[in-house]
């Protein structure tokens, strides 16, 4: 299979404990869902009611998804937008462009139905790029109308509407963490590896943990909607490209042939790469506190290096994600990791790799998740010093 470029690797689902053989067999198929869902290459041993371990995944996913699975997955979704009066869409706290991005081009499936469709936003938790992306938003009257507090969702949605979770899968992270329970129609897109937590019952679930982002996933959805009006617009399109851009930390980083299909796709409805520039600028203040944080770089094994923050300042998420690609162009620099304080409770670790360590099995050690080279986690109610002292202990015992 090598030959051929589809290498085979064999995924495991185990349970044990005190349960009877039927319950055994349903936990053992679902811990094989589970490690599929995570991109194979990868065993998952479950004691019953306890939390799975994960053994193997060191494997880069592969390109697997075809033109076929992406059709149906539009098809799918097009028939649940059209049953649901209205459709719900959201991304995750603190979001990032390929959130916003992958939530305004759901909505426009659904507009490109005849169907109403609102996109959560919490302007309250956005960092300066989106808050630039959300002024440019605003000259176009169509889409803007469409986005919505999570507190009005709350009070808006019924059980028979559709809420689409785009860029997540954990209820937990996102912008409206309860919005899933109040209906019974969940949808899921998402590129990052599935993890234990997980809405009950979806009724679709769109998990590609080898696409470079979820707007590269959606981006693909357009090609199988039928409609003469309503088509994307310009910001739509811009927005999406940014989150490819971003994501792929500008198409140097988990980069397939169907990522370049679908910038492509982007660019030829009038994407603008030079708004997507405007948008990601950064200020002055924030490349001298990256720099701060640089000086705080130090090797803790080979090929491994972490930084840290001040303890007692707060630092937004996207700065620690910057440093830790900025870390990553160094000489000699394999992996980094970044740990900064995101608020009075929280502490933030941003992982990055250029393939050949898995920071995605560190960071769930740490309890996040992510990809094989893009991993983070929040850990609550402990300080910088004791958080470093485990990351340290985690990547020794996974170097071993």
């Amino acid at each position: 299979t090598s030959k051929r470029n589809l290498p085979l690797t064999i995924s495991i689902g185990v349970s044990y404990g005190e349960a009877s053989f039927i319950e055994l067999a349903d936990l053992a198929q679902k811990d094989l869902d589970l490690a599929l869902g995570r991109g194979g290459d990868q065993a998952i041993v479950r004691e019953v009611d306890e939390e799975p371990r994960y053994y193997g995944g060191n494997t880069n996913p592969m390109e697997k998804r075809t033109r076929v699975r992406s059709r149906m997955i539009s098809e799918a979704l097009q028939e649940q937008i059209k049953q649901a009066p209205t459709t719900y869409i959201m991304g995750h706290m603190y979001p990032d462009m390929d959130s916003i991005g992958s939530a305004l081009g759901v909505a426009r499936i659904a507009m490109m139905l005849g169907k109403e469709a609102k996109v959560i936003i919490d302007r309250d938790k956005i960092g300066n790029d989106i808050k630039n992306l959300l002024e440019e938003i605003n000259k176009y009257h169509e889409t803007a109308k469409n986005i919505i507090s999570p507190e009005d969702a709350f009070d808006e949605v019924t059980a028979e509407d559709l809420v689409v979770m785009v860029d997540h899968h954990k209820p937990s992270m996102s912008v409206a963490p309860y919005l899933s329970e109040e209906t019974n129609k969940v949808v899921i897109i998402d590129h990052h590896r599935r993890g234990d937590e997980f809405p009950e019952k979806p009724i679709l679930v769109y998990i590609e943990p080898y696409a470079s982002s979820a707007s590269e996933l959606t981006a693909e959805l357009f090609e199988y909607v039928s409609s003469d009006s309503n088509s994307i617009n310009r910001i739509e399109a811009t927005t999406m490209l940014g989150g490819i851009i971003v994501d792929t930390n500008n198409f140097s980083l988990r980069t397939g042939s169907r990522t370049f299909d679908a910038a492509s796709y982007l660019q030829s409805v009038g994407a603008n790469t030079t708004t997507i520039q405007r948008m990601l600028k950064e200020e002055p203040e924030n490349y001298l506190t990256r720099m701060e944080i640089v000086k705080s770089m130090e090797f803790v094994s080979d090929g491994m290096a972490v930084a840290h923050g001040e303890e007692r300042e707060f630092y937004r998420q996207v700065i620690a994600a910057q440093t830790a690609d900025t870390i990553l162009s160094m000489t000699n620099v394999e992996a980094s990791f970044v740990i900064v304080r995101l608020d009075e409770d929280t502490v933030g670790i941003s992982a990055r790799s250029l393939g050949k360590v898995n920071v995605q099995r560190i960071m769930e050690k740490m309890g996040g998740g992510g990809h094989l080279t893009n991993a983070a986690t929040q850990i609550k109610k402990q300080s910088i010093t004791e958080i470093k002292e485990q990351l340290i202990k985690v990547i020794n015992e996974l170097n071993t």
